[in-house]
């Protein structure tokens, strides 16, 4: 008797220990458990942690609640300003009711892939290209708008869409860089313009200032010489401008006479000789007037002709 009580006791802790093996559930930290009898949804929801199911009468499934990064494939459309694009993205969802996740839906991650790749085609063709390339942040805006609408019967949040990247065809990538380019040039010759504009009004307040001190200019012309000969020429022209003559003529002291040239039989009234040039202002005179005699020869009018024939 004995002997058939002790079996039956341990018959009974095997079937109690395979009971509870057939039972016994751990739910993680970021899982939730949904529970099924006899295929109808329990309204408890298991929190994480060890819990204990009916064996063959509930059905346990795990829910995953973190956040899901899920790429969305490139998708090719055409911009409403007729601009052929391929855009692909990435969605951040999670799952904030795990009963709605299993029995609204078959399979929430197919839904929310397929619902983005349709929401993403949407916005390309509702866009112009230069919001898909410079105003990104409320296509995400708009985007996460249009998937957060249908995922909540889901159980799903969409928590954040994110546009990747902007595929373009080559030639409208040339086109961009020429426009580029060219919009580079134009504010280069603004500012070059801009820069030459500062420049002549600099340049037309030194001539004042030159003007009223003859000196100046004089400086100016020797600073030239300097620049000009730190770079070790060996050769330096250097063009003498009328204004120093002029400069020269008036810090000389007048004469009293002046120097006359002939040229063929009237005597040419020369300005006044400084006696600062002295004789080589002369003799650059007389070989001038020379020049124009040789040019013009002697002035002969013509003799009058004798009729020789007899009356």
């Amino acid at each position: 008797m004995i002997q058939e009580l002790l079996m039956a006791v341990a018959g009974a802790c095997a079937a109690a220990a395979v009971y509870a093996g057939a039972a016994a559930r751990v739910v993680k930290q970021y899982e939730r458990g949904v529970v099924f009898r006899f295929g109808r949804l329990r309204d408890e929801v298991r929190s994480p942690g060890f819990t204990m199911i009916v064996p063959i009468a509930e059905r346990l499934h795990k829910v995953n609640m973190q956040i899901v990064t899920m790429p969305v494939p490139a998708q090719e459309g055409i911009t409403r300003d007729n601009v052929t694009v391929r855009v692909d993205a990435v969605v951040y969802f999670k799952v904030v009711d795990a009963a709605d996740a299993l029995v609204a839906v078959e399979d929430y991650r197919f839904a929310v892939s397929q619902m983005s790749q349709t929401s993403l085609r949407s916005i390309i063709g509702k866009s112009d290209l230069d919001d898909l390339l410079s105003n990104r942040e409320k296509l995400n805006q708009g985007l996460e708008l249009m998937l957060d609408s249908p995922a909540m019967g889901w159980g799903v949040a969409i928590d954040r869409v994110e546009i990747k990247d902007v595929s373009l065809p080559e030639t409208m990538k040339r086109s961009m860089a020429r426009q580029a380019e060219a919009d580079r040039e134009r504010r280069a010759r603004v500012i070059n313009a801009d820069a030459e504009l500062q420049a002549s009004k600099k340049l037309a307040e030194a001539a004042g200032v030159m003007s009223a001190q003859p000196a100046a200019l004089q400086l100016r012309l020797l600073q030239t010489v300097m620049a000009v000969s730190a770079e070790k020429n060996s050769t330096l022209v250097l063009p003498i401008p009328v204004e120093l003559l002029r400069f020269l003529e008036r810090a000389a002291p007048t004469t009293a006479g002046t120097a006359a040239v002939t040229t063929g039989t009237e005597p040419v009234a020369a300005e006044p000789v400084p006696p600062i040039l002295g004789d080589a202002y002369l003799k650059g005179l007389g070989d001038a007037a020379e020049a124009v005699e040789d040019l013009t020869g002697a002035s002969v009018e013509p003799s009058p002709q004798v009729d020789d024939t007899p009356a």
